[in-house]
């Protein structure tokens, strides 16, 4: 049978039907036009990452991208994005671009890779070779009044201030002492600074307003990034360096950026946890946030 779509690269100018699409299947998810576009145009530094659009009737009903994933020790280890309008399952769609973003892993040397399912997805993941390993939680919280809730004070030698204060240095060093024990299917290694640029201090929809961090003696102890489209957010990351937790920074931080994005007129909040981070669950169950969805992220050798 003679498929009805076409697979094709992505495109700048497709980036208002991406966001679209995206924003179907995964409405939890906030990553606006602008950000998508920038994307298609200039992909992130390092990964040999590829974006690929399934194509029916001048509409897009699929898509998908593949890299390298830099940010694993593992030199062979890649990871794939993959979503389909659910009004176009079934019909070979996803099994076309997984199959192009395999065959391209496979042609820079990646031999293992994970992608996300959702659990209606998961019969399609293991039907392809990819197994389950863990689970992510994604929660939503409703802003509305929000911002009026008491100012909630620094404990001594902390002071709490807008992104817009601090130093993209002082803040990629510690995003890189944060992250070194994220939960991950491959060892992580630091994100290389061109990349981390591109992704955190370049990224059109951070709001450096809203982003808050905690300083200490002049250095990020914590922080709390919003990427922002409209009047929905997204906390991209909090998080606080080892020698500096147990003492409630991350709550502090997150809580000063929500009550920040609510009073600038965010209305919902989303964000997204591992189910091993039980310590950042329990800091987003504190503040109000409702299970929304969960993926299963899925591992295969190539």
């Amino acid at each position: 049978m003679t498929a009805d779509f076409s697979i094709r690269p992505a495109h700048p100018d497709d980036a208002a039907a991406s966001a679209a699409l995206r924003a179907v299947v995964h409405p939890y998810l906030v990553r606006g036009e602008a950000s998508t576009r920038r994307t298609f145009a200039d992909p992130p530094p390092g990964g040999d990452r590829i974006y690929l659009l399934a194509e029916s009737n001048g509409g897009i009903i699929g898509q998908a991208s593949a890299f390298r994933d830099t940010r694993s020790s593992d030199a062979g280890f890649g990871r794939i994005a993959l979503h389909v309008h659910p009004q176009h399952r079934g019909r070979g769609v996803g099994t076309a671009l997984l199959t192009e973003a395999t065959t391209h892993l496979r042609s820079i040397g990646v031999c293992r890779a994970s992608c996300w399912a959702r659990p209606e997805s998961a019969g399609f993941a293991r039907a392809h070779g990819f197994e389950p390993s863990r689970e992510m939680r994604f929660s939503g919280l409703d802003l509305t009044g929000f911002g009026d809730r008491p100012f909630v004070p620094a404990p001594p030698g902390i002071q709490v201030v807008r992104l817009r204060e601090v130093t993209e240095e002082a803040l990629y060093a510690a995003d890189v002492a944060a992250a070194t024990d994220e939960p991950g299917e491959a060892p992580p290694q630091p994100t290389p600074y061109p990349l981390w640029r591109y992704e955190i201090w370049d990224e059109p929809g951070l709001d450096r307003d809203t982003s808050i961090a905690a300083v200490a003696d002049g250095v990020i102890v914590s922080f709390s990034l919003v990427l922002r489209d409209g009047d929905r957010m997204w906390s991209d990351m909090t998080a606080t360096v080892p020698e500096h937790r147990g003492r409630g920074l991350a709550r502090l931080v997150k809580y000063a950026a929500l009550r920040r994005a609510a009073a600038s007129g965010v209305r919902t909040a989303y964000t997204s946890n591992a189910e091993e981070n039980k310590p950042m669950l329990a800091v987003n169950d504190r503040l109000g946030y409702r299970t929304v969805a969960t993926q299963v992220s899925c591992v295969a050798q190539l």
